[in-house]
């Protein structure tokens, strides 16, 4: 069946990854690489950064859980600096290519957030806080896992994404940086796009759709 919709993450994909910003915090820190993506690698669907962008717990929570489940992996790290880290820098080029693909196709966003700085981002300052809104403005509609007290990779989210979009997942394209998040929407049929780096997942998208962004 053709694609009549873009599914999109947003941080990670519009953004620059937080990864960036853990790998930069770690080196500051002298943490072990890749130690906070560990902290919340560990029991994904139930750990301290899982109930928070389920809206499960408070950021006074969320600091004592990833305190603890740090420290237990050997280095505390504070639940608090970790949340500035989210927000990143909004990819200029992608947001061309979501204007570009609106003329054609339905598109809507899917995100893991937390109620926690501005905005559905948690953008840290005012500026960052609207400019995103200025991207988040061009969807269809927005599905912000802390609203609806579920997140990716639960596959219901992705069925809520599929009820509004009145379409089966076959006829939706799904870009998200974390594979864990692709797995179930590709098990429900929809075509899915890992997003490691933004002129890859760009090029990607345009063989998916036949476009040459």
């Amino acid at each position: 069946m053709s694609i009549r919709a873009v599914l999109w993450d947003f941080g990670g994909v519009f953004t620059t990854s937080p990864f960036e910003a853990f790998n930069r915090y770690e080196a500051e820190r002298g943490l072990p690489r890749d130690f906070i993506r560990g902290v919340n690698a560990r029991t994904p669907l139930t750990n301290a950064w899982a109930r928070f962008e389920s809206s499960q717990s408070t950021v006074e929570e969320f600091d004592r859980e990833f305190a603890a489940e740090s420290r237990a992996l050997g280095h505390e790290v504070a639940g608090r600096e970790i949340l500035p880290l989210v927000a990143g820098a909004v990819r200029p080029r992608m947001v061309e290519v979501l204007k570009r693909c609106k003329a054609r196709y339905r598109c809507a966003c899917i995100t893991n957030n937390m109620k926690a700085g501005e905005g559905p981002t948690m953008a840290t300052s005012h500026e960052r806080a609207s400019e995103v809104l200025e991207v988040m403005a061009l969807f269809d509609f927005v599905i912000e896992s802390s609203k609806h007290g579920i997140r990716k990779p639960n596959p219901r989210i992705y069925e809520i994404a599929c009820e509004r979009l009145e379409m089966p997942p076959t006829e939706i394209v799904f870009l998200d940086d974390l594979g864990i998040n692709l797995k179930p929407a590709k098990e429900m049929g929809m075509t899915t796009i890992k997003v490691v780096s933004e002129a890859q997942a760009i090029a990607d998208l345009g063989r998916v759709l036949g476009i040459a962004f």
